[in-house]
């Protein structure tokens, strides 16, 4: 048998579509029922599905009224509050484009990202970093959106231009990834498939909201079925969502798998509303799953998936992963292991997992670049099928960095610390300090070791939080082939905790 799954038939969109329109498509029948409680340690902000609807189409007119015209696209430069998926949905409402972006970024990596999306506006919050350029910038007032009358949500292709996010994509460069309106179609199967999420849910959702995880999972999803999403205030600490989870009644929590290990690390109060745990974003380690069903006495369900696509492979409480896997493909896709050849292997051998590319999921292009050509679109991750068609995952094909569920190209960590004195060549890899545990290190040639300070320094100027190195060592020479290739997947062995 081949390691090929067809769940098809696809999810079919009607003729005239808008992705914000789906999601707040039962919004004013709900009413006063929360739709976003953001969770403040002084007291609780609760936002009604019908105040958000409100907002999300005051937004519409606003941005309208800005002079921006259909497929402008919209960068943003905003924290982790009310703020961000109201101008998400904003957006996108008024048929425009945003572009969401992690506020931690530094002006120099948003300067690049903007000039392969050339916005036409910024929407910022006070001190977060911008782009250079002559882009014009406004804030968010969302006391005036709600004012405004509403613009309806305009509906248009299901296969145009709906948002773009960044991904490193599998080239290792940053890349801007093009979503239709109809991307948000496939996440119904996702709703029983993986969440196991209905109207009566509160999700909490620790993650920023610029990550496709937090937006999908967190907030489009729970919004599209009427339930309620939870987001931690900004600065909230790991520690801290145990007692935030007893105290907002959540039901289905969901993370990345490093924030599941914080969490650990402090008491659990008794939590008689949880159901389950979601995880994605990288593999979560087996260990850490047996320690959170100890302490909560619930489980933990995973996914598989990328920006390109989201995800498409998982678990759920109704059909849960068998052990070491990663789950079974969702509803509503076609998935292939593929050989270097383009042919899928034999079930149990290693393979290039693929997705159609007739899949209604799947990115539009990486923008400069044409749309996925042929059958298949290629992932770059590795996986076996087993008999029953339970995916068990590999690893990346190429050298991306995985650290806290963000991929971070290694060449751009790298870049960073080029002309520092006494560095003459350096390179980015993952280490494992402990089981389950995974930083980026970077390892360096030079006479000697360096300024562990400096180092530090040059990279919280240079690199947004998650892509700076958690540990620096210096090696007198850096593994290479006969023809000089960098072999960053040696370096691994030569990993020691203390530095010379």
């Amino acid at each position: 048998m081949l390691s090929v799954t067809d769940t098809r038939p696809h999810p079919s969109a009607p003729a005239a579509f808008n992705l914000a329109g789906h999601v707040l498509g039962r919004a004013a029948a709900l009413g006063e029922k929360a739709a976003l409680v953001l969770l403040h340690p002084e007291g609780d902000e609760t936002i009604t599905h019908a105040r958000l609807r409100a907002l999300v189409l005051g937004c519409a007119t606003h941005l309208l009224a800005q002079g921006l015209a259909p497929g402008d696209r919209v960068l943003m430069r905003l924290g982790n509050g009310p703020a961000f998926p109201i101008l998400y949905l904003g957006a996108i409402a008024a048929d425009l484009v945003p572009v969401p972006t992690s506020a931690a970024l530094t002006a120099a990596e948003v300067t690049r990202l903007a000039a392969l999306v050339a916005p036409r506006l910024i929407l910022a919050d006070p001190g977060i970093p911008l782009p250079e350029g002559e882009t014009p910038v406004i804030s968010p007032d969302l006391a005036l959106w709600e004012s405004l009358p509403p613009h309806d949500p305009t509906p248009g292709d299901p296969g145009r231009e709906a948002y773009v996010i960044f991904t490193s994509g599998t080239s290792g460069r940053p890349s801007a990834v093009s979503h239709a309106h109809r991307a948000i179609l496939p996440r119904k199967a996702m709703h029983a498939a993986w969440e196991g999420l209905g109207e009566g849910d509160r999700l909490l959702h620790a993650g920023a909201m610029n990550w496709t995880y937090t937006l999908g999972t967190g907030l489009l999803d729970p919004w599209t079925v009427g339930a309620t999403a939870l987001i931690p205030a900004p600065g909230t600490p790991a520690t801290a969502l145990p007692g935030l989870l007893a105290r907002a009644r959540a039901t289905i929590f969901a993370a990345a798998p490093g924030v599941f290990r914080q969490m650990l690390r402090a008491p659990f109060p008794a939590l008689p509303h949880l159901r389950h745990a979601l995880s994605a974003g990288e593999a979560l380690p087996e260990a850490t799953r047996a320690a959170w069903a100890t302490a909560t006495g619930t489980q933990v369900h995973e996914a598989l998936g990328m920006t390109e696509i989201s995800t498409y492979i998982s678990g759920s409480p109704a059909h849960p992963a068998p052990s070491g896997t990663a789950g079974y493909v969702q509803p509503g896709r076609h998935v292939a292991l593929l050989d270097d050849d383009g042919q899928p292997v034999p079930r149990g051998q290693p393979g290039e997992l693929s997705v159609a590319t007739t899949d209604p999921g799947l990115m539009r292009r990486y923008l400069g670049e044409d749309p996925p050509q042929g059958l298949w679109f290629r992932t770059g991750d590795m996986a076996l099928m087993a008999a029953d068609g339970a995916i068990t995952h590999l690893g990346r094909r190429d050298d991306l960095l995985n650290a806290g569920g963000f991929r971070v190209s290694p060449a751009e960590v790298e870049a960073a610390f080029e002309g520092i004195p006494g560095l003459h060549a350096a390179a980015a890899t993952e280490v494992e300090p402990e089981p389950g545990t995974r930083i980026i290190a970077l390892f360096y040639e030079g006479p000697c070791a360096l300024d562990e300070a400096s180092l530090r320094q040059r990279a919280e100027v240079a690199l947004a939080r998650w892509k700076q190195p958690r540990h620096y060592q210096h090696i007198d020479t850096l593994p290479r082939t006969a023809n000089g290739k960098l072999v960053r997947r040696a370096l691994a062995a030569q990993y020691h905790r203390s530095n010379p």
